[in-house]
C-alpha cells in the first residue's frame, strides 16, 4: 500500500463530473516515409500486447473510513480499458477536428475502480499524420514526472523501432529512498523536532510576509490570494464541458528576448500571457484597472529526486500593471517574479505545501458550495510550466513533431494554461471550459503578443544614433 499526500488527497476531494482532476498531453506525430496507411492500426494493437503493467499504472485508489486513502495493486489491468482507437473522418481530418475530439475525451473523469490513465490512438489526420492523447489523474503524478515517464518510453532516434508503452517500464519512483529516509527520521526525535521546527518557522515568516503586504506596509513583495477581480470571463464556477486550443513559437527567438534583456523563460512566457489576456478581456468589454494574478505551482523537489505524486506548491503571482508597452510588462513581471523566487527560498518547502493546502481548502469550499460565482477566486487564470526534451522524440520510427500539454482546471477558474518547451518550440496549451468565450481568439493574441514583444526589445535596445 502507498499512502497520499495531502495535496494529491484534494485532488480527489476536488474531482467532480464538471471539475475532473487529470493532466494529458496530445502528440502529434509524422508517420514515418514509406509506412503503409495500416501503420497506426497497427501500432495500436501493438500497444495492446503489452499486458505485463509496472507501477505506478497498475494501482488503483482505495478509499478507507478508517484513515487516508491508499494505492493498492490491481490483481490485474485490462489494456482494453485503458488503450483506444479512433479514426477521424474523411474530411474531418485536421487541426480543429482533433483539438474537439481532444477535448472531448479530456472531459470525463476517469473510472475510480480501474488504474487512472488513458491512451488514445488517433488516426486519419491529414498529411500522413496520426496523434496520441495520454491522460492521467493529477494524484498519480505531476506533470514534469509525467513528462519524464513519457520520455523514458519513447525513443531519441527514427532508426530505434522498439515498442517501449509507457504502463510496460519500469519507473524511477523514489519510492524505496523516500521510506528509507522516513524510516530513518521516525527513529530519531530531534530529526522530527527539528523538523517540525523549521515547519512552523517557514509558515510564520510567510504568515508575516502575507500581513505586512496586506495592510500595504511591503508593496509587491508577495501577492495575496483571494485579492484577483472576479468580475471576468476568466473565473466562476467550473461547469462540464472543455475546449483546447494552442499556440506555439520558436524557442530560438525566445532565447533572443531572454539574450538581450537577461530575463528568463518565464519571464517571456508570462509577458506575452499577460499582454494577451489584456487584450483579450477588453474584446469582452473587460477593462483592467490592476494587474492579472495568475496561480503558479512550483517544484518542490529537491534537485535529483524523483517520485510519484505531487511535491509542488500553488503561489499567487502578481503579473503588470496595465501598460501598451511590452518592454515594460517584462520588467514588471520579472520583479514580480523575482520577488515570489526569494519568498519561496526564504521558508521551508513545507510551510509552501502547508499554504497551498490552506488556499487550495477555500477554493474547494467555495465551488463545492457553488459560490465561485460570488466570491472572489484565488487567481485569475493558473499558468504552469514543464519542461520537455529539446530534441525530437519518437514512437516506432514515427517523430513526434508537436507535444501540447492539457492541463485540468483549479476551483473558480475556466481557463488553465500550460508551458511545454520541446524541440525547439515553446508551446502554449490552453484548455478551458465551453463558457469561455472565444478561446481561439486568445491563443492568436498569444502569437501576437510575443511578436510585440520581440520588436519592442530590439527598439529598446535599438543602438542610438
Amino acid at each position: 500500500m502507498h499512502k497520499l499526500s495531502l495535496i494529491d488527497l484534494g485532488f480527489f476531494l476536488a474531482e467532480s463530473e464538471a471539475s475532473p482532476k487529470h493532466v494529458g498531453g496530445l502528440m502529434i506525430c509524422k508517420r514515418p516515409p514509406g509506412s503503409r496507411a495500416a501503420f497506426v492500426g497497427d501500432l495500436h494493437r501493438e500497444f495492446l500486447t503489452f499486458t505485463d503493467v509496472e507501477p505506478p499504472f497498475n494501482r488503483v485508489i482505495h478509499f478507507s473510513l478508517t484513515g487516508m486513502p491508499t494505492w493498492q495493486e490491481a490483481e490485474s489491468v485490462d489494456l482494453s480499458q485503458h488503450v483506444f482507437y479512433h479514426r477521424l473522418r474523411r474530411g474531418k481530418n485536421g487541426r480543429r477536428e482533433l483539438y474537439e475530439l481532444a477535448s472531448r475525451l479530456h472531459q470525463p473523469m476517469l473510472d475510480r475502480s480501474r488504474p487512472l490513465w488513458e491512451l488514445h490512438v488517433i488516426d486519419g489526420l491529414s498529411e500522413a499524420r496520426f496523434a496520441l492523447y495520454l491522460k492521467m489523474h493529477h494524484a498519480c503524478a505531476d506533470g514534469v514526472t509525467m513528462m519524464r515517464w513519457a520520455a523514458d518510453s519513447l525513443s531519441r532516434a527514427a532508426s530505434d523501432l522498439e515498442v517501449r508503452p509507457l504502463w510496460s517500464i519500469r519507473h524511477r519512483t523514489g519510492e524505496g529512498k523516500e521510506k528509507r529516509l522516513k524510516d530513518k527520521m521516525a527513529q530519531s526525535l530531534l530529526g522530527e523536532l527539528a523538523g517540525a521546527g523549521k515547519l512552523a518557522l517557514g509558515v510564520g515568516r510567510l504568515a508575516a510576509m502575507l500581513l505586512l503586504e496586506s495592510v500595504k506596509l511591503t508593496k509587491n513583495a508577495i501577492s495575496l490570494p483571494f485579492v484577483a477581480d472576479g468580475n471576468t470571463p476568466l473565473t466562476g464556477q467550473v461547469t462540464a464541458g472543455r475546449q483546447f486550443a494552442t499556440a506555439g513559437v520558436a524557442m530560438d527567438r525566445v532565447s533572443g528576448i531572454r539574450t538581450r534583456t537577461r530575463s528568463t523563460l518565464n519571464h517571456v512566457a508570462l509577458t506575452c500571457l499577460d499582454g494577451a489576456l489584456h487584450r483579450y478581456l477588453r474584446d469582452e468589454g473587460v477593462d483592467l484597472k490592476r494587474p492579472i494574478t495568475i496561480q503558479m505551482p512550483v517544484n518542490l523537489r529537491k534537485e535529483g529526486e524523483e517520485g510519484a505524486g505531487n511535491k509542488i506548491g500553488f503561489v499567487q503571482v502578481e503579473l503588470s500593471p496595465p501598460t501598451d508597452d511590452p518592454y515594460v510588462r517584462l520588467r514588471n513581471i520579472g520583479f514580480s517574479l523575482r520577488n515570489v523566487r526569494s519568498m519561496i527560498d526564504s521558508v521551508a518547502p513545507e510551510a509552501i505545501e502547508s499554504y497551498t493546502v490552506l488556499t487550495s481548502l477555500v477554493g474547494l469550499l467555495t465551488e463545492k458550495l457553488n459560490l465561485s460565482n460570488r466570491l472572489p477566486p484565488t487567481g485569475n487564470t493558473l499558468v504552469s510550466n514543464v519542461p520537455g526534451p529539446s530534441e525530437y522524440l519518437y514512437v516506432k520510427g514515427a517523430r513526434i513533431d508537436e507535444l501540447h500539454p492539457i492541463s485540468t482546471l483549479p476551483p473558480g477558474n475556466l481557463l488553465n494554461i500550460t508551458l511545454f518547451s520541446y524541440a525547439g518550440q515553446l508551446f502554449f496549451g490552453l484548455i478551458a471550459t465551453d463558457e469561455l468565450p472565444n478561446l481561439d481568439r486568445l491563443s492568436e493574441y498569444v502569437s501576437e503578443a510575443f511578436t510585440e514583444l520581440e520588436q519592442s526589445v530590439l527598439d529598446a535596445f535599438k543602438p542610438s544614433a
